[in-house]
């Protein structure tokens, strides 16, 4: 079983066999999970935002400001009776 000591400033090494199966590299995240039965969980956070790019597919965009724009004009016109 892999263990570590933790320094006087708390840090711990993570030894390099979990590492290797959390697929952790140097710059990588992790998150500390506390389960009710007192055991905590190490779980690698490798990767970042920018990797989800694309993920939703392609983008849409929604409505325009020229869109908007033109939607109040022809909501004031409508509402001024000036629509003819």
């Amino acid at each position: 079983m892999p263990a570590a000591k933790v320094t006087s400033k708390g840090q711990v090494t993570i030894p390099k066999e979990v590492r290797q199966a959390l697929g952790v590299e140097p710059g990588d995240r992790v998150n500390f999970v506390l389960r009710p039965d007192g055991a905590v969980e190490l779980v690698a956070r490798t990767g970042s935002l920018l990797d989800l790019a694309g993920a939703l597919g392609e983008r849409r965009l929604g409505v325009t400001v020229e869109d908007m724009d033109a939607a109040i004009s022809e909501l004031v016109v409508q509402r001024l009776g000036r629509g003819e």
